[in-house]
């Protein structure tokens, strides 16, 4: 078996699980692509792909920037610009396989992971940072911990 196209580290972590976890989300869908255009899935196998990356990835961004509104993230405007045109790239990627005929290429998957693993490892860290200082912090601790006992409760409907 081939190597990933990113293999997940901790050191991607920002300190901010539900971030964490969809970042892990975003490199599993990157290797996923990675895979189908390595193993000729075909066009649109990876188009499908690259459809449920560029969603998830919007519903990514708005986790991230309502974090930022809701902490005063300083660097709020330069983080969302850097969203929005990733975005407008992807659009434009899908907009070129649909009407020029174009291909996703191991060249788009290198931008990407290129990219994220920047985006994650500056923007997103310093971001992280900021969060981490907040006063929102001690509620991400006790989600956390809430969700540890929630996962060893056996709920009422369960037992059916």
């Amino acid at each position: 078996m081939a190597a990933e196209l990113i293999a997940w580290s901790d050191d991607f972590s920002v300190g901010i699980q539900e971030v964490d976890e969809q970042h892990r989300v975003l490199v599993q869908l990157l290797n996923e692509l990675h895979t189908a255009i390595r193993e000729h899935h075909g066009k649109a196998t990876s188009r499908e792909i690259l459809d449920r990356l560029a969603e998830y990835t919007r519903t990514h961004f708005l986790l991230e920037e309502s974090l930022m509104r809701v902490c005063h993230y300083p660097g709020f405007e330069i983080h969302k610009a850097q969203h929005e045109e990733l975005i407008k790239e992807v659009v434009a990627l899908q907009h070129k396989l649909d009407h020029d005929g174009t291909t996703i290429t191991f060249e788009l998957l290198h931008f990407l992971k290129t990219w994220l693993t920047q985006h994650i490892n500056e923007s997103d860290k310093r971001f992280g940072q900021h969060f981490q200082k907040s006063s929102l912090q001690p509620y991400a601790a006790w989600s956390q911990e809430v969700k540890e006992t929630m996962k060893k409760k056996k709920w009422w409907w369960q037992f059916w």
